[in-house]
């Protein structure tokens, strides 16, 4: 089974860089576009930290880790996720989302692994060349960066399930083209320490809408300074977001109007 999937993804991807790679140009302009993202959010944290003040607890290389992870989850977000969700949309409208449904293997697979977008990689590099150049300053060890990995997979895996669960919504809202701007107004609380923000923007963004599971508390454990209790609780929130988007998706589909009926 799982062999078939994999079989089955990367033709998924080869025929999408495939088709992306016609119009190479477009890689230099998201490259350019990209850079002036993370240019306008390095002048952000700047400003905060220009006067000798900084957020309490986190020092500006410290910041930057953060900041390195939200453009991270940017990348991930733009080559693997926006791409497959406006297909979604798409697919809801022209009523030819009843293809996939008929196809031998799970639609939520094939939706969110249809697609990606070659455009979203220069944020992934320069997010890793940030974290990296903030590791470098604070002389972290490479097993730092080995046990901040699980939390930081495990907000993408929640991020995804947001993600595919905020899609699954065109069933009844059909023209909500404007879903991507939904998911990056999410991420935008990332960008800083979640203390930099007032304690109820805290709770709300720890509990409601688990930013701080997304940049944060993987920042924390690249720095080696978060209890292994907050490790796990973004273990089980991305299982049961996961678990939630598959419910989700089950429940939508008896409100779909197939184009055939």
């Amino acid at each position: 089974m799982m062999q078939r999937y994999w079989s089955v993804l990367k033709l998924f991807w080869s025929t999408a860089i495939a088709a992306e790679l016609e119009y190479r140009l477009n890689f230099l302009v998201a490259a350019l576009s990209s850079l002036g993202g993370l240019l306008g959010s390095l002048f952000g944290l700047f400003l905060f930290y220009r006067t000798g003040y900084q957020f309490p607890g986190w020092t500006w290389e410290e910041a930057l880790i953060v900041l390195g992870i939200f453009t991270l989850l940017q990348g991930f977000s733009a080559t693997f996720l926006a791409p497959n969700l406006n297909k979604i949309v798409r697919q809801v409208e022209e009523g030819t989302l009843d293809f996939v449904l008929l196809k031998p293997i799970s639609s939520q697979f094939w939706l969110s692994t249809r697609t990606l977008s070659p455009w979203g990689l220069p944020d992934l590099l320069f997010g890793l060349i940030i974290v990296t150049y903030a590791g470098v300053r604070l002389g972290l060890s490479p097993i730092a960066y080995v046990v901040a990995l699980p939390p930081l997979f495990f907000g993408f895996l929640s991020l995804y399930s947001l993600w595919f669960m905020l899609g699954a919504t065109s069933i009844w809202f059909v023209k909500i083209y404007n879903v991507t701007e939904v998911l990056r107004g999410l991420l935008e609380a990332g960008r800083f320490p979640i203390v930099a923000y007032p304690v109820a923007y805290r709770v709300f963004l720890t509990f409601i809408i688990p930013v701080a599971f997304l940049t944060t508390i993987p920042a924390q454990a690249l720095l080696g300074r978060i209890e292994w209790a907050w490790v796990m609780g973004s273990v089980l929130l991305a299982i049961a977001l996961l678990q939630a988007s598959r419910w989700f998706w089950r429940f939508a589909l008896r409100f779909y109007t197939s184009a055939s009926s």
